[in-house]
C-alpha cells in the first residue's frame, strides 16, 4: 500500500478515510444482498467511474492493482460454468471485480497512516478488555511496511541466484529469505524494546513496601 497510494487534491483524496471505509464496507454488504447481473456491471461501472473521473486516478493504477486477480477470476468462473451456471458466475466474478476495484480506489486515495489511525479508532473499546489500540495499529503498520521489503529481498536473492545461472524460482530461495526476514525482524524488535514498547506496563509498587535502591 505505501507505493500504491497516488498523491493528488480531488474530493475523494480529500474525504476522511474513515468515510472512505465505511462506504466500501456498505458496497460490500449491499453487493452481497443482490443477485442481480446487471446490478452488478452497474457497480463495476460505478466503481471505476469514481475512481477515474470523481479521483482523476491514472488507469494504470487501477489496473496494477487488478491484473494479479484476473487468473483467479478466470478460474472462479469456470468453476462455476461447471457446478452452477453461467448466471450464478457472472454475478460471483462481477462482485468480486467490483469489490476489488473499489479497494484499489480506496489504497489510492488514502494515505496508510490515516487508515491506521481509523484501525485505532475502532479498536479503542477494546480498551476495556486492556487492548491497547496503538499497539494494533503499530502491528498493521509494520506489516503493511514489511510486505514490500520482504518483496525487494526477494527480488534481490532472485537476481543472486539467476547470476549464478540458476535462472528458474526455486524452493532453496526460501531458505535466504527466511533468514533475512527473521534478522529484520530481530533488529526491528531490539529497536523497539530499546525505545520502551514494552508489552505491559511497569507496576507500581504498593504503599509499604520498599523499593529496592
Amino acid at each position: 500500500m505505501l507505493s500504491l497510494y497516488v498523491p493528488g487534491e480531488s474530493v475523494v483524496h480529500r474525504a476522511r478515510a474513515g468515510l472512505k471505509l465505511g462506504l466500501l464496507a456498505t458496497l460490500g454488504i449491499g453487493l452481497f444482498l443482490v443477485g442481480s447481473p446487471a446490478v452488478m456491471a452497474g457497480a463495476v461501472a460505478l466503481v471505476v467511474l469514481a475512481g477515474v473521473g470523481l479521483a482523476r486516478l491514472p488507469w494504470r493504477s487501477l489496473v496494477v492493482q487488478v491484473r494479479p486477480v484476473w487468473p483467479w477470476l478466470a478460474l472462479l468462473f469456470g468453476f462455476h460454468l461447471l457446478v452452477t451456471d453461467l448466471r450464478t458466475g457472472s454475478i460471483a466474478v462481477l462482485r468480486l471485480l467490483a469489490l476489488l476495484v473499489a479497494a484499489a480506489v480506496v489504497t489510492a486515495t488514502t494515505r496508510v497512516t490515516a487508515l491506521v489511525a481509523v484501525i485505532e479508532w475502532l479498536a479503542a473499546p477494546l480498551r476495556l478488555f486492556g487492548v491497547r489500540p496503538a499497539r494494533i495499529g503499530l502491528v498493521l503498520a509494520m506489516t503493511l511496511r514489511f510486505i514490500p521489503l520482504v518483496a525487494e529481498r526477494a527480488a534481490r536473492i532472485r537476481e543472486a541466484q539467476a547470476a549464478r545461472g540458476a535462472h528458474r524460482v526455486r524452493l532453496g530461495m526460501a531458505v535466504p529469505l527466511l533468514i533475512q526476514v527473521l534478522r529484520m525482524a530481530t533488529t526491528v524488535g531490539e529497536a523497539l524494546d530499546a525505545r520502551g514498547a514494552d508489552d505491559a506496563p511497569a507496576r507500581r509498587p504498593r504503599r509499604g513496601t520498599a523499593v529496592a535502591s
